[in-house]
């Protein structure tokens, strides 16, 4: 029973540090083009958190800062690739295209997979990894695990519904969707042990 106790404990602790670590996120991605690098320094948070390591508020700013300078380009073209999305959906949202229903569902799905791509990417980044690698290993990682794909997917359905139902959720569950992403990147690394 106490190790039960001890067990519950450990997972709710964690839990409370993804809620504190949705918070970090919405601030430092505030700006938009910071989104990949909050991603990947809150990931490292995380991850560093769950394996007993010592992480601070410090140590997720200097990750932050290391993962700007090399994600900038990534941001921007995340950015890039969301107006298409959503001019698409614009383009939808007038009467008269046909099949409107099946390519705005289509479009809905693009958006998910792409931000479940970035979540993996960001999942597997550490200081000096090249973004084009980890998007490339996220991709195969997306078409190759489709049980931890569809967690993601999943919790990006969730995390898209809570936050359009009421916005203030976009602040824990953002923590949430990175902890998901971690436990999906954790749960591989130990298959491929």
């Amino acid at each position: 029973m106490a190790r039960r106790r001890q067990a519950f404990g450990e997972g709710f602790a964690l839990f409370a540090e993804c809620l504190l670590t949705g918070v970090w996120v919405c601030l430092a991605a505030l700006p938009v083009v910071t989104v990949p690098a909050a991603l990947a320094a809150a990931s490292r948070h995380v991850a560093a958190y769950a394996s007993g390591e010592s992480t601070t508020l410090a140590s997720f700013w200097a990750d932050l800062r290391t993962a700007l300078r090399e994600s900038w380009r990534v941001g921007l073209a995340m950015i890039g690739a969301a107006l298409v999305l959503l001019l698409n959906l614009v383009v939808l949202a007038q009467e008269g295209v046909p099949g409107r229903s099946g390519l705005a569902a289509a479009t809905f799905l693009v958006a998910a997979l792409a931000a479940t791509v970035l979540l993996r990417a960001a999942a597997a980044w550490a200081p000096g990894e090249r973004w084009r690698a980890l998007f490339a290993a996220a991709l195969g990682r997306t078409r190759d695990d489709l049980s931890g794909t569809g967690i993601l997917l999943g919790g990006v359905a969730i995390w898209a519904v809570g936050s359009w139902a009421l916005w203030l959720l976009v602040v824990p569950m953002s923590g949430c969707l990175v902890g998901a992403a971690v436990a999906v990147h954790r749960r591989r690394l130990a298959r491929e042990e």
